[in-house]
């Protein structure tokens, strides 16, 4: 609905799913440096579900066993691509690079035709992370394509 109608999204989190939530939290913390708002664990202490808090967005992450994915027909999550909002990629590829040492190769950042500048890492429940800054508003497309701004349909 929209706001005319009298509601309002108040925002959008990634519900992302995890074998090992525990670890996975451990890992987005470690690796990315996002903050841990909270976690709800189980009497072992082991993590069924969590929210972090990147920039002024929240992600939700979960775990879940083979049981879940069964009872769905499908042999586990197929995984996400999630896109984070940087003001320098090349200082987060540098933070994720050092976090995760000489064992993972993380392509370097790469500029793209429309004013990004982005690099991509896989956590370890298999989710794409790309990192994504703004680097200008000017847009350099192929030859024959080209940019439809949705005020231009109007």
């Amino acid at each position: 609905m929209s706001s005319e109608q009298g509601h309002t999204y108040l925002g959008l989190a990634p519900y992302l799913y995890y074998a090992d939530a525990t670890a996975a939290l451990a890992w987005l913390t470690r690796v990315f440096g996002f903050t841990e708002e909270v976690r709800f664990v189980d009497s072992g202490g082991e993590v069924f579900q969590a929210t972090l808090v990147v920039g002024g967005a929240r992600i939700q992450l979960a775990g879940v066993g083979a049981e879940y994915w069964e009872a769905k027909g499908v042999d586990g999550p197929v995984g996400q691509l999630n896109i984070v909002y940087v003001d320098d990629a090349n200082a987060q590829y540098e933070r994720v690079c050092a976090a995760l040492g000489e064992d993972v190769d993380v392509e370097p950042p790469q500029d793209q035709p429309y004013g990004a500048r982005v690099f991509t890492v896989s956590d370890i429940g298999g989710n794409s992370w790309t990192f994504w800054q703004q680097t200008t508003d000017a847009v350099e497309l192929p030859s024959g394509w080209r940019e439809v701004r949705a005020s231009d349909t109007a």
